[in-house]
């Protein structure tokens, strides 16, 4: 065994390199994860300090990628602290163990970073905000003998909601909530519009939009007694669940999927932001999977020349797919860091699973329970939402993924280094020159 003194583990310099390279290693790939093939970056290592609120503020410099990163980078030091302790208790030699030290001097700096960002109170506006959660089975969404059921349950639902004193500035419905295409189908137009017409709030729901042979998922903002409407299509398509990727240059992929995926959407082309009849709120009409997007969140939030950009975040999914498994909290799990990262507010409406309110900071403020306990019921949330009313942008709102992309080019530069390396090594090894005087001549 080598003594502590020449193994490459008892120097701190080492392990924190080692540390460094590794963690941005790690990084890269989960970034590379979540835009390759259409993107997936479902459950990042970061994702697991979701319920951490002090030590996920950085997210808002760093986005996820940051907390993936420090979560690598504190392990690779603790196995090598573990390493380095055998060798020391075996040769009875120490020395400082500054990567250690430096290790938990950052993660107490990240802690205190975030304690004294949850204390900063920008100036907010209050909106009372009543989101509904049908739990509508899946096989019943579409199926046209339970249309009638689906109106009265809605209907319902909606009436306690408007009910609520004061009532709700913003009424939101979950995904896909609509037996037909609200804006096409005589029967849900007219159930959508005698409702709006008959509510003093603003309507938000998910639908199936169509236009020309195109159908899209789409979100619709009904205003002003159903006589204002804005529509958003679905920009970020989830792969084989609302598209089969390559379903025309590869038919067997088609046909594996088979009844699944009959058909594909049509990915929508506009960062479209709603404007409420409360002029000072705009919304990133996010659906489904879309609040785990960073990158494409961030985007709602950048002002334009015709829009200052989101101040509140508001996601309407289905989550029916997932039943009663554990996919509906992961799901808010990876959604809490888009209000850290661009610091709004966040409202998710769900068929099923979790329907909660997300204060900037990623806590939840309110979730829809049953009883017992459970997220998986039937029923209306209804509270207030503090919506900032200046439009400041973090860090990661102007830059996106700068950090997971820096890791990339430090990863890429240290695998040139490496490969250079080694062939220098390989190249550099003694061999006979023909000008030795020693070597054969030919022929000999």
């Amino acid at each position: 065994m080598a003594a502590p003194s020449r193994s490459p583990w008892t120097k701190s310099t080492n392990n924190l390199l080692l540390a460094f390279l590794v963690a941005a290693a790690w990084t890269t790939q989960e970034w590379l994860r979540g835009w390759v093939f259409s993107g997936w970056g479902w459950n990042g290592l970061g994702v697991a300090l979701h319920g951490n609120w002090p030590l996920i503020q950085i997210a808002e410099f760093t986005g996820v990628a940051g907390l993936s990163f420090m979560v690598t980078f504190a392990n690779v030091i603790l196995v090598a602290t573990v390493r380095r302790l055998i060798l020391e208790a075996r040769t009875r030699i120490t020395r400082p163990h500054f990567d250690l030290t430096l290790t938990m001097a950052a993660i107490v700096g990240v802690l205190t970073f975030g304690l004294r960002a949850s204390q900063v109170s920008p100036p907010t506006k209050p909106l009372r905000v009543a989101a509904v959660q049908s739990n509508v089975p899946q096989h019943q969404k579409f199926d046209p003998q339970f249309t009638s059921k689906i109106f009265d349950q809605f209907s319902r639902l909606s009436e306690i909601a408007l009910r609520s004193n004061p009532p709700p500035d913003l009424l939101i419905w979950p995904e896909s909530s609509m037996p037909g295409p609200v804006l096409t189908e005589p029967e849900s137009y007219k159930f959508v519009m005698d409702l709006a017409a008959s509510a003093e709030s603003d309507l938000l729901l998910g639908t199936i939009d169509e236009e020309n042979r195109d159908v899209y998922n789409a979100a619709l903002l009904i205003s002003d007694g159903g006589e204002r409407v804005q529509v958003y299509r679905k920009l970020h398509l989830v792969p084989f669940g609302e598209y089969v990727p390559g379903r025309d240059r590869v038919p067997l992929l088609a046909r594996i999927v088979g009844d699944q995926v009959p058909g594909d959407f049509t990915p929508g082309n506009e960062y479209t932001v709603f404007s409420l009849t409360n002029s000072d709120v705009q919304v990133a009409p996010l659906i489904c999977f879309e609040d785990t997007i960073g990158e494409l969140v961030r985007r709602f939030v950048l002002p334009t020349e015709t829009n200052p950009g989101a101040n509140l975040l508001v996601d309407i999914t289905n989550d029916g797919w997932f039943l009663r498994s554990a996919g509906s909290h992961q799901h808010l799990a990876n959604a809490v860091f888009r209000c850290v990262e661009t610091r709004r507010p966040m409202v998710r409406a769900a068929n099923t699973g979790v329907t909660c309110f997300v204060n900037e900071f990623g806590r939840l403020t309110q979730m829809l329970r049953d009883e017992t306990g459970s997220t998986f019921t039937e029923g209306v949330l209804t509270g207030e939402v503090k919506v900032p009313t200046e439009h400041e942008l973090t860090f990661y709102t102007r830059y996106g993924e700068l950090f997971a992309k820096s890791c990339a080019v430090i990863t890429l530069i240290a695998m040139i280094i490496m490969i250079v390396f080694r062939r220098t090594r390989r190249g550099g090894s003694p061999e006979q020159s023909p000008s030795d005087p020693n070597t054969p001549a030919a022929g000999d």
